[in-house]
């Protein structure tokens, strides 16, 4: 399994440490995985042109790091999104780049379960995770909108979600999660 775990922390902090370890336990046990720290990355925003579902499908038009990340995306089978609440959120750093995953779908839609959703542009699209890491502040209502977010977020893309846990969950139950099929 190829792992890929998309950091949205946008200040060094012990979730790192936590991220850190869960990439080198499932590599420790023979899985391939890749943290990529989007803060160290130049991404700029959608700016809503939709060029890369008609001028150029699947190709945005925004040149900086997304980039390089669009195979690392396509190519994983467990693609982490990972954050430290912000205000009872995932940070702004991992929502921008969510908001840049629509070049990896495709504009037709179909009917799935009585809703309407983007059809696959690739053959193989990666199960989901998330991992957040919440403040003391934080309540079970704010970690139950970061899970549903990405729960919708699975169905849009029509992949599985797999694992939601916080940085308080034992690195074991996160590698179980991550490693069910």
């Amino acid at each position: 399994m190829y792992c890929l775990v998309l950091n949205g922390n946008p200040e060094p902090s012990p979730f790192d440490d936590y991220l850190a370890t869960f990439a080198r336990e499932l590599e420790r046990r023979g899985h391939e995985t890749k943290v990529v720290q989007l803060r160290s990355l130049e991404l700029a925003y959608c700016n809503g042109c939709w060029s890369c579902w008609w001028k150029t499908p699947g190709v945005c038009a925004r040149k900086d790091a997304m980039a390089g990340l669009y195979p690392e995306m396509v190519r994983a089978d467990l693609v982490v999104w990972a954050s430290p609440l912000i205000l009872g959120a995932i940070s702004a750093l991992l929502k921008k780049t969510q908001d840049r995953f629509i070049p990896l779908a495709h504009p037709y839609i179909e009917l799935v379960d009585g809703e309407c959703h983007h059809r696959h542009r690739y053959a193989h699209n990666a199960d989901i995770g998330l991992i957040v890491g919440p403040t003391p502040e934080d309540t079970d209502e704010d970690l139950d909108i970061a899970a549903s977010l990405f729960q919708r977020f699975s169905k849009n893309t029509r992949t599985k979600l797999r694992l939601v846990a916080t940085t308080s969950t034992p690195i074991e139950e996160v590698l179980h999660d991550a490693l069910a099929a």
